[in-house]
């Protein structure tokens, strides 16, 4: 640098920068900043000297000459620190995915490190100057509005656990984030993004702003980590706030999740199921953006993804309701069909020939919520669903027996949405269930005692509900000992069946059999 450049004299031990002239110290920074984003900057030397000379720079510089007034237009310090900032932030960026794995990200760390640091000092400065007199450091708030959003977007980055970051670079930019919190007066990221209180507008805009460039179709995966940015920050808006921001936030939202990366798929998923969930109705359905919300994630449903399949299909059960505001039914009319329809008709032909346990759960899981969701409707489905019933009942599914355990739940509420129908299913569904009782009951090791019980009971709640929409045909009765005993009677002709099964006692004695 310059000798006549204030860092020159900060760092001979003279005079500090508050010393020298106001354009002095705005060149010693442009100088830094040239450094930091010109030509140079691809040396690693020249870097590392831009930031020590940064550093040298803050400290021998006093905050009311950093926030000062002044009239030169080409001297403003305030914006002059914001770039140094967004400087910084791009340093200490992880590189982009270069398909070779994480070892591209081994020095994204120490940067973050070195860099946090020197946020910390600016905050500090920050910090001073709030206490100061107002007529001391006058721009210290103009100074703060340009500094708070690239501060933010790096403390994030580096605070969230991902393969660029380390457990020292994660505390550090945790403490520039509580500081920056600290010093914009907010208790909690949320109130930053926001706003406080009425009065105060919120940095939820200018952070926006910041990851705008890098969130558009051929840059958003430059940079690794503002999608995860854009995610979580999203995360912490909830209604009423997160409505006047819908035309920003719901482009990268659509671009990430339609990505062939099932990581990101994900990822947008779960951003459109926060627009969905803290929009209004009226904001969805104006121009048409329920419709394209729904097309865009219904197609991840033909990939065979468990944690994709569970993050779309909560996703629709939240934007059901919204799809249902625009269709308007006229009762003298039979029901039109409904987009839950079409994706339990999709489910089920998924769920008939699935064999691997992960996907079986998740679809499980999910199925009693589009049951309910549908209610007397899902007679439309009723084959389809007694074929994936009796079918999962019959298979083992580990020691939790998640999956048949949502089956039976699934059942009992079928059965109550649709008990007329029942009656003629009598035979499939009572051997179905007597079989699941029996395998149950002649399991001594493999499920715990916790899971078996569950699963009696649900089977005999079944049961019980069986005998109902049957008028009486089912008899079900437990005892005090745990024994379940279930008999059936057809009155046909002069044939009869009858079914009796006993369930092992705590002792482990067999009472009795089909």
């Amino acid at each position: 640098m310059e000798p006549d450049s204030a860092e020159e004299t900060g760092r001979a031990g003279a005079p500090s920068p508050g010393a020298g002239s106001r354009s002095a110290l705005a060149r010693a920074f442009s100088e830094v900043l040239l450094r930091l984003t010109g030509p140079e900057a691809r040396r690693r030397s020249t870097r590392d000297a831009a930031l020590k000379d940064l550093s040298a720079l803050l400290e021998a510089t006093e905050c009311a000459r950093l926030f000062e007034r002044s009239d030169e237009p080409h001297h403003k310090m305030p914006e002059t620190l914001g770039e140094v900032a967004k400087a910084l932030e791009k340093y200490a960026a992880p590189p982009q995915e270069e398909g070779g794995g994480d070892n591209g990200y081994s020095g994204v760390a120490e940067k973050a490190a070195e860099v946090a640091l020197l946020f910390l000092k600016l905050l500090r400065k920050v910090e001073a100057a709030k206490k100061s007199p107002s007529e001391v450091c006058p721009e210290w708030k103009t100074g703060l509005r340009h500094l708070a959003g690239p501060i933010y977007v790096f403390a994030i980055t580096h605070s969230l656990e991902r393969s660029w970051s380390s457990p020292g670079s994660r505390a550090v930019a945790g403490e520039v984030l509580a500081l920056l919190l600290h010093v914009t007066d907010c208790g909690s990221v949320a109130g930053f993004l926001r706003g406080e209180n009425e009065e105060e507008k919120g940095r939820f805009t200018v952070i926006l702003g910041l990851l705008k460039p890098s969130l558009n179709k051929e840059s958003w995966k430059n940079n690794p980590a503002v999608k995860h940015v854009f995610s979580w920050t999203l995360r912490q808006v909830t209604r009423p706030w997160l409505s006047q921001h819908l035309e920003r936030i719901l482009p990268p939202s659509l671009l990430i999740s339609d990505d062939y990366q099932t990581e990101n798929k994900i990822l947008g998923v779960r951003c459109l199921h926060h627009i969905v969930l803290n929009v209004p109705v009226a904001d969805l359905l104006q121009y048409n953006r329920a419709q394209v919300l729904y097309h865009a994630i219904f197609n991840h449903l033909y990939l065979p993804e468990h944690h994709l399949i569970e993050a779309v299909l909560l996703c629709l059960l939240d934007l059901f309701p919204v799809l249902e505001k625009a269709q308007h039914w006229k009762g003298d009319t039979a029901r039109p069909t409904t987009h839950c329809d079409e994706v339990l008709q999709l489910i089920l032909t998924h769920m008939e020939p699935e064999h691997r346990l992960l996907l079986r759960r998740t679809y499980a899981r999910n199925l009693p919520a589009f049951v309910g969701r549908l209610g007397i409707l899902s007679v439309r489905h009723l084959k389809r669903l007694e074929r994936v019933i009796i079918g999962y009942l019959e298979v083992y599914d580990g020691p939790e027996e998640e999956a048949r355990l949502k089956i039976l739940e699934t059942l009992k509420l079928l059965m109550q949405y649709t008990w007329p129908r029942i009656a003629c299913r009598l035979v499939v569904l009572l051997k179905a269930l007597l079989k699941l009782i029996c395998d149950v009951a002649r399991d001594r090791n493999l499920t715990p005692e916790l899971v078996k019980n569950a699963l009696l009971q649900e089977a005999t709640g079944c049961l019980i509900l069986l005998d109902h929409c049957s008028q009486g045909q089912v008899k079900v009765r437990q005892s005090a000992t745990g024994f379940t005993w279930a008999s059936f009677h057809v009155g046909n002709s002069c044939d009869g069946l009858e079914f009796t099964v006993h369930v092992l006692d705590e002792s482990g004695n067999d009472h009795g059999g089909v």
